[in-house]
């Protein structure tokens, strides 16, 4: 979840992980760690179809993540 402070310009204030809750501290409006955001708005032919969701997760949080999937991701370096 990320919290912003208005200004002239919209600047990223602080992200907390929506799965552990913890806070990625953020220094000038750039994350210090890193971040996996989703941003998604569903489909057409979803049962979610015009819901917007968007989260952030920690790089642990993003691990265990991974790790459920039944079908590895695909990771290129």
């Amino acid at each position: 979840m990320r919290q912003y402070q208005l200004k002239e310009t919209k600047e990223i204030k602080k992200i907390i992980c929506n799965k552990c809750g913890r806070e990625i501290q953020v220094v000038n409006g750039c994350p210090r760690e890193g971040v996996f955001s989703v941003d998604q708005t569903w489909g057409y032919f979803s049962e979610k179809d015009g819901e917007h969701h968007s989260f952030d997760l920690c790089e642990s949080c993003y691990d265990e993540l991974l790790k459920s999937f039944l079908i590895p991701a695909e990771i290129e370096e």
